[in-house]
């Protein structure tokens, strides 16, 4: 499997292989060196020493523009959310893997978030349980999207919920300007807007919180549907 993805990178023009290793010591220690730069890693959860979420962590700590997919057996909520938790912006199966991971790469580059529809589904199907199972307790919440004058100023605006509900459903950025018939460069500032007013830092954070706080609704994973 490894010996596929390094092969998917290297027949891809458009990327350039940095390294590819077997154990999360290999890796940390590439990633330790100074001389080495890094844009993508590719991480499987079940290294033979620990875990790839240790090695996703590193990478953030030591190389902040390196942008994270993880591709493992381990499908269940806990493993993605834990990968998302780490900084992962994507998670593939193993069964539902690409056959152009080089691809999947340049997409995730271009600003989408690759995830195996099987997973995404159990994981918003999770999110959503974990909502009516604890409207109450999320309540709080929903007050922090608002100013602290109790006003709406602090709320999303209508073209930035729009914004947050298209990211949620894998849209790239270039993709929402057009459906949204703005530059990308407006679309960008909605999402700057959107993560000061949810105390985030990432597109997946954004999910993550806004779900937390029910500002997502159910939405369809496929443009399509």
């Amino acid at each position: 499997m490894r010996a596929f993805f390094a092969a998917s990178v290297r027949a891809c023009a458009q990327l350039q292989l940095a390294t590819d290793v077997g154990t999360v010591a290999d890796a940390c220690a590439w990633l330790d060196d100074p001389a080495h730069r890094v844009d993508v890693l590719l991480a499987d959860l079940g290294l033979p020493d620990g875990s790839g979420l240790d090695v996703i962590r590193h990478a953030r700590l030591r190389h902040a523009e390196c942008e994270s997919l993880v591709i493992s057996m381990f499908g269940d909520e806990d493993n993605v959310l834990a990968s998302i938790e780490a900084g992962a912006l994507g998670y593939i199966h193993k069964d539902a893997a690409p056959d152009d991971i080089a691809h999947t790469i340049l997409e995730m580059k271009a600003g989408a978030s690759p995830i195996s529809p099987m997973i995404a589904r159990r994981v918003l199907s999770k999110y959503f349980d974990l909502r009516s199972q604890s409207a109450a307790e999320r309540a709080p919440y929903v007050k922090v999207a608002r100013s602290s004058t109790g006003d709406d100023k602090g709320a999303l605006s209508s073209r930035e919920q729009r914004v947050l509900e298209l990211i949620a459903r894998g849209f790239s950025y270039a993709e929402i300007a057009r459906l949204q018939s703005v530059s990308v460069h407006t679309v960008q500032s909605h999402i700057k807007s959107m993560y000061l007013k949810l105390s985030v830092h990432s597109k997946n954070e954004a999910v993550f919180e806004a779900t937390r706080m029910g500002l997502l609704p159910q939405l369809p994973l496929h443009p399509a549907e």
